[in-house]
């Protein structure tokens, strides 16, 4: 039962649940940035360069073929256009985190910096009063 508690606790631990939220929205994220490479930016990509279609680009090492014996052989590619593509949806993804990570760093940087400027407060009465009584003892 001990360990069934402990993960429990594990599992409920708040960056556990923030990281979870973060996977969720990272993947979502990744599914609309690749939308916007395959279906948005790469198409006037190829469309400049020629009508090519990225993810078609393929490197065919051996042609689809049918064998002696009346069996399918598969096409065997290396598809590089694909492989563009995902490269240019990772730079779009690292360049938003980047963009997000600063927005971060820099809203972290001037809270700590309204922080420092807040004048100290003053103690309470509590304190004072506290202060007044152990001041009070020690001269008598």
């Amino acid at each position: 039962m001990g360990m069934i508690k402990e993960f429990r606790d594990f599992a409920m631990r708040g960056n556990v649940i923030d990281m979870a939220v973060g996977i969720v929205i990272g993947a979502a994220f990744g599914t609309i940035v690749k939308t916007l490479v395959d279906k948005v930016i790469m198409p006037p990509i190829g469309m400049v360069l020629g009508n090519v279609d990225f993810s078609d680009l393929k490197l065919v090492l051996q042609d689809a073929s049918v064998a002696e014996d009346g069996t399918e052989i598969a096409e065997v590619a290396i598809m590089y256009g694909e492989f563009i593509n995902a490269v240019i949806s990772f730079i779009i993804i690292a360049f938003a985190l980047f963009m997000v990570i600063k927005a971060m760093n820099t809203a972290a940087k001037k809270f700590e910096k309204e922080k420092e400027a807040e004048p100290p407060k003053s103690p309470s009465e509590d304190i004072l009063l506290l202060r007044e009584i152990r001041d009070s003892l020690k001269n008598s």
